[in-house]
């Protein structure tokens, strides 16, 4: 956006639409392939499905650490691109690929010698085993997925969003077809199971990734970077930049997803019911959550962008509108939770199944907690976003962490247990600590904000203090 469209916010929401739609489908293709997974080995065998969710959550909470740095890459390349420093975009994306590369490398270690760890962790002997054997396989996988991760922020910061789309869709798709074939033994191939998911995982990795690295070798906007030329050569000022910004992002990303975790721990000692219930409601607020997660990127790089530019009107604006925006869906997510919930649980249930009245009941009232928890949720994860354009995640990390973890988790006990809510109780603590998250993050920005309007324009970014 040029400094013409700075008071214009018809041309601020055009500019979020046509970057934010591909990156919110990409995340939704993302969450289909997650989908994918759980349907197919479901159908194939229980043990399997239990043995992958307990291998695939390993996996996940590796790879969401280690995806800190390529959201370190999208800001700084944003606003690299804005001053015209094309060796700076060169740099910050080819290190962000350094340190994926050697964080993948070194959690490759736990994920083949899981068996032991999960044990440790209390898991039986067999899932541990069949987990242990899913990630001996999936866990090569690593280093091809954050690499596709930093080339997507890489694009995503150019405001070259469609090859991040597509990519993600290919993937999906190619993904089931592999699960169908090397789960189930079809088209000729031999019945693999959860050893055949394993696989399926890597292709579906490998593929994305040679699509965007010819993609940006041969593009005309992106090949003068030369990403890949030279790639050996170090460059540790880069190096340490994409690291000290990426590492409390990945943490800030872990606390939330544990949070969620933590809240599937409580409701499991409440029941087969409830735990069922939840496990239905996190996935349909999962993939309305992909939005604000898509709209939270877009915020990342307009910020960043007029970061760059030193443009502060064109970025308060710019929030006001992707904030606008996520708000605008979290109240059409509102009225479908309170409006169709027991059809939104139907869909995930054997309607012959005899608990499925009763999963359905526990549901519909967790569906209405999670109606409560849009705005900030979206509120929440969207100002993330703008922080880390501005280049802000030390004092994010730290804010997130004590939302989620101080207020939050204990709440969540306290109302589920001490007061005896149950399952209503446990989502309540949530509401409680993303409400938090929200209030401190968003007075963070808007301080950050009024600290940039009163600052000489001298060219220096801010950092993180």
């Amino acid at each position: 956006m040029d400094r013409a469209e700075t008071n214009a916010p018809g041309a601020h929401l055009r500019a979020v639409l046509v970057l934010g739609l591909p990156l919110v489908g990409s995340h939704l293709a993302q969450f289909a392939i997650h989908l994918t997974d759980t349907l197919m080995l479901g159908w194939y065998d229980v043990e399997a499905l239990a043995a992958v969710v307990l291998a695939a959550s390993m996996f996940m909470v590796l790879f969401l650490v280690g995806s800190g740095f390529a959201w370190a890459v999208m800001p700084m390349v944003a606003s690299a691109a804005a001053e015209g420093d094309q060796t700076q975009v060169r740099r910050a994306t080819r290190m962000g690929m350094w340190l994926s590369i050697l964080y993948g490398a070194a959690v490759l270690v736990p994920m083949l010698l899981a068996g032991p760890i999960l044990l440790a962790l209390g898991q039986t002997p067999l899932l541990s085993g069949m987990a242990e054997d899913y990630l001996r396989i999936a866990g090569w996988g690593m280093v091809p997925a954050l690499l596709v991760m930093v080339l997507k922020g890489y694009l995503s910061a150019l405001e070259r969003t469609r090859m991040v789309l597509w990519s993600t869709i290919l993937a999906a798709i190619l993904n089931a077809g592999l699960n169908w074939m090397l789960i189930f033994g079809h088209w000729g191939a031999p019945e693999l199971g959860l050893r055949g998911a394993a696989i399926a995982s890597i292709i579906s990795h490998l593929a994305p990734l040679a699509v965007l690295a010819v993609h940006v070798v041969t593009a005309r906007a992106t090949r003068d970077h030369a990403l890949f030329q030279r790639f050996w050569r170090p460059d540790w000022p880069g190096f340490l930049q994409v690291f000290r910004l990426g590492w409390p992002i990945g943490i800030t990303t872990l606390a939330e997803v544990g949070l969620f975790a933590a809240t599937a721990v409580m409701m499991g000692w409440l029941g087969t019911v409830p735990l069922a219930a939840h496990g239905i409601a996190i996935e349909i607020s999962s993939a309305t959550f992909m939005v604000h997660m898509g709209l939270s990127q877009v915020a990342t790089v307009r910020a960043g962008r007029a970061l760059g530019r030193r443009d502060i009107a064109a970025l308060r604006l710019g929030a006001v509108v992707v904030l606008g925006c996520s708000m605008v869906f979290a109240a059409l997510t509102m009225a479908l939770f309170l409006g169709l919930p027991a059809p939104l649980m139907g869909l995930f249930l054997d309607p012959g199944d005899p608990q499925a009245p009763a999963i359905v009941a526990a549901g519909v009232g967790l569906l209405a907690v999670a109606a409560l928890f849009q705005f900030a949720d979206g509120a929440q994860v969207v100002t993330l976003g703008l922080l880390r354009g501005l280049r802000d995640t030390r004092v994010p990390m730290v804010l997130a962490a004590i939302s989620y973890w101080a207020v939050g988790m204990p709440v969540a006990y306290l109302l589920g247990f001490i007061v005896g809510w149950g399952g209503i109780g446990v989502w309540l603590g949530l509401v409680i600590g993303l409400a938090l998250a929200a209030v401190t993050l968003s007075h963070r920005f808007w301080r950050r904000l009024q600290r940039l309007d009163a600052a000489p324009s001298d060219g220096t970014a801010p950092g993180g203090a």
